[in-house]
């Protein structure tokens, strides 16, 4: 028999500009309210952790992608579905904010053995999602799974619930009249029980009375009796030992750049956004006393940044929604999450504003250092790219690039000999290279020739994202193109691009 429930913590989750989320699922040794306790060794994972808000499963804020444990505990890590789901955005501010600050465990149990101080001692256990909760939650554990019924089955308790000893909360006085009618009530029925059955009355024979005694059984405490079956191979018995079917869906990784993580992103009301713009400043200058001072005045233009459209639609069986064991319509939301997460994050990189926002990449205006070699990264141009910036920008810089270009700059040395870059050894803080921290965006280019594979700059200054509206999911049952088809239409408006080129710098690969 497997058990399905939730084990809740208080556990300290963090949450970086990146939409990133770290945190200690289940710490090891203490047991929760009731006595129970994990080993280190029980857990096993479904092939995808979903990140769920308060275990609704209609709430998928974003994906959980390491669950590791260690000597701390089930130490996770996972992303929020900042770019294209309203609900993560607003988890993420409950998480900055604070009201949101504990972890739980949505698992189903395979196997247990009792404590002897009570309680229970799960050794194998399967986590089918990790849900963010609200505070206040217990100090150190709380289980909060419905469990079966154990022990003597004629008990109405639930194995650990607690039964209230306050007269005020228990049933009201019975009176006598009550008492003695329910007992003539109970003398009927075992009177009638005990009444010899006819010959044709269709009684059921006691004989076959292992089946009705093994159900009851199993309602009571969840056990059956087992008995082998052996099943030649071809054979037409299989029908009696029916399919299993997984509660899991198996995904496919989605992986896009996390530019709203790092860039100035606003709502707007319009479909186009005028900013105005200064050109030049003024042309003050030193003068004697009798020299007239030199009229100057500032230039002022405007730029235009335009809204665009994203949409799709995917095509459902009625009797898919109807009949599914799973949560079809939440799969297809989660879907659709993901592919306009990938598609708008990949505008904002390289996005050529024809039809999509234009990407920070595509900007003209952009100044470029030369790395001076087609395809080996140069530690000392990336120093001169890095200073070649304004300080006021470069201290709230930022590097972003591909994983395989990260994985070259890993490897590069300043001078003294230390590594450019530096790992992260706090929690919630990013990794840095130069001092200055960098985000991987899987769609900046490689290191090749006469290729852009690094960029360096204010992100928060230099590019804006406006949001018109967000990601939408109508569902229509009347789809007239195919009977019998539900249609999900999905769309969403976003607008972005470069608001101030000058704080970027961008390093440009020799052409041979």
């Amino acid at each position: 028999m497997t058990e399905t429930g939730n084990l809740e913590i208080k556990a300290e989750v963090t949450a970086d500009d990146a939409g990133t989320v770290t945190g200690i699922a289940w710490p090891f040794g203490k047991p929760d309210t009731y006595g129970d306790l994990i080993e280190p060794t029980a857990f096993k994972f479904a092939p995808s952790v979903p990140m769920f808000n308060e275990h609704r499963e209609r709430e998928v804020v974003g994906v959980w992608n390491s669950c590791a444990v260690t000597d701390k505990g089930l130490e996770v890590k996972g992303r929020l579905f900042i770019e294209g789901s309203q609900l993560a955005r607003e988890t993420y501010r409950n998480l900055k904010a604070g009201r949101t600050g504990g972890l739980s465990i949505g698992y189903r149990r395979n196997e247990h053995k009792a404590r002897p101080d009570g309680g229970r001692i799960l050794t194998d256990i399967v986590v089918n999602e990790i849900s963010l909760c609200r505070r206040p939650v217990h100090p150190d554990a709380r289980t909060t799974e419905v469990k079966a019924l154990e022990g003597d089955p004629m008990k109405n308790e639930l194995e650990n619930e607690e039964v209230s000893n306050d007269p005020a909360k228990s049933d009201p006085v019975v009176s006598a009249d009550e008492v003695k009618a329910l007992k003539d009530e109970i003398a009927t029925i075992k009177a009638k029980m005990n009444r010899p059955r006819a010959a044709n009355n269709n009684q059921p024979d006691p004989a076959n009375q292992n089946e009705v005694k093994a159900f009851v059984d199993y309602l009571r405490g969840g056990e059956v009796e087992r008995k082998a079956l052996t099943v030649a191979n071809d054979a037409p018995g299989y029908v009696l030992a029916p399919e299993e079917t997984s509660s899991e869906f198996i995904r496919n990784l989605v992986e896009f750049s996390p530019v709203r993580g790092i860039a100035d992103v606003r709502s707007t009301g319009s479909h186009t956004i005028i900013l105005p713009k200064r050109l030049t400043v003024t042309n003050a200058k030193w003068k004697g006393e009798a020299v007239a001072s030199e009229a100057s005045e500032p230039t002022f233009d405007q730029m235009e940044l335009s809204v665009k459209e994203m949409t799709t639609h995917v095509d459902v069986g009625n009797w898919l929604m109807e009949d599914a064991a799973h949560d079809i319509e939440a799969e297809i939301r989660l879907a659709l999450a993901e592919d306009f997460g990938a598609k708008e994050g990949l505008a904002f990189v390289n996005g050529s504003a024809a039809l999509e926002p234009k990407g920070f990449m595509a900007e003209a205006g952009v100044a470029s250092g030369l790395n001076g070699h087609a395809t080996n990264l140069n530690a000392d141009q990336l120093i001169k790219l890095m200073y070649s910036l304004p300080g006021v920008y470069r201290n709230r810089g930022t590097w972003v690039m591909n994983g395989t270009t990260l994985a070259v700059i890993r490897t590069l040395k300043d001078g003294n000999g230390n590594y450019l870059w530096q790992p992260s050894y706090q929690a919630g803080q990013p990794e840095t290279i130069l001092g200055r921290p960098v985000v991987e965006l899987p769609d900046m280019p490689d290191v090749a020739a006469n290729a852009f594979p690094i960029m360096f700059g204010d992100f928060k200054a230099g590019y804006r994202i406006y949001d018109r509206i967000e990601l939408q999911v109508r569902p229509n049952p009347y789809l007239l193109a195919t009977e019998g088809m539900i249609r999900f239409h999905a769309r969403r408006r976003v607008g972005a691009g470069v608001v101030r080129p000058d704080v970027f710098r961008k390093l440009k690969m020799a052409t041979s």
